[in-house]
């Protein structure tokens, strides 16, 4: 599987916007975006017109990008919510939500989304009962995920326990912080995610 190695803050500086890939370091003077606000390299400050197809790849790469997911995911994503009844931009966000280690994160039991993956991928979270290690399970409304009993001391853990007050929780899941349990509540709505993100500009690109 391709796997990024360079410098996270790079990805942010390119897109244009913060993405959040280094969990709690982006709230504070360090992230690097606040403090190069333009993009990477020589010809990083320079200002560069972009055409309309520009600004739809950049969308969606911001987009991609911001839920570590591959080219081949992520088209497979949009396949399905166009597919599905509804508004298709809106049905690719809640695809991307509703993944595991995505609501590993927003419950706050890691400080990133790619630390969410590496949890899940070793097992320390149980899915109603039985213990997970696929990052791109799809979520249910009623699903209750949990930390297993041995892992719940874990530095990691307790550390994005007390981080999860700045970003806070949404609204269609619900997290009992002295269990370490978590619960969907309900399926996300485009107003849950509250991301930068013009999803339009993705359907338009896949719709050349």
């Amino acid at each position: 599987m391709a796997r990024y190695t360079e410098a996270k803050c790079r990805i942010c500086r390119r897109e244009g916007a913060k993405l959040f890939l280094k969990g709690d370091r982006c709230y504070t003077d360090k992230c690097a975006y606040e403090r190069r606000p333009y993009a990477p390299g020589q010809h990083g400050r320079i200002r560069k017109k972009m055409s309309d197809y520009a600004v739809m790849l950049r969308e969606k790469q911001k987009t991609r990008r911001m839920y570590g997911i591959l080219e081949e995911q992520f088209r497979a994503y949009f396949k399905r919510a166009d597919m599905q009844r509804g508004v298709t931009g809106e049905n690719l966000l809640a695809f991307l939500e509703r993944r595991m280690d995505n609501v590993i994160y927003r419950l706050g039991f890691a400080n990133s989304r790619n630390q969410a993956r590496q949890l899940v991928r070793h097992g320390l979270f149980i899915l109603n009962g039985h213990r997970v290690t696929i990052p791109s399970l799809q979520v249910k409304v009623g699903d209750v995920i949990e930390v297993r009993e041995k892992n719940r001391q874990s530095p990691i853990i307790q550390e994005a326990q007390q981080v999860i007050a700045r970003r806070g929780c949404p609204a269609w899941l619900e997290v009992d912080g002295e269990k370490l349990k978590g619960k969907v509540n309900a399926l996300p709505t485009r107003e849950d995610v509250q991301f930068p993100i013009n999803e339009q500009l993705i359907v338009e690109l896949y719709s050349k």
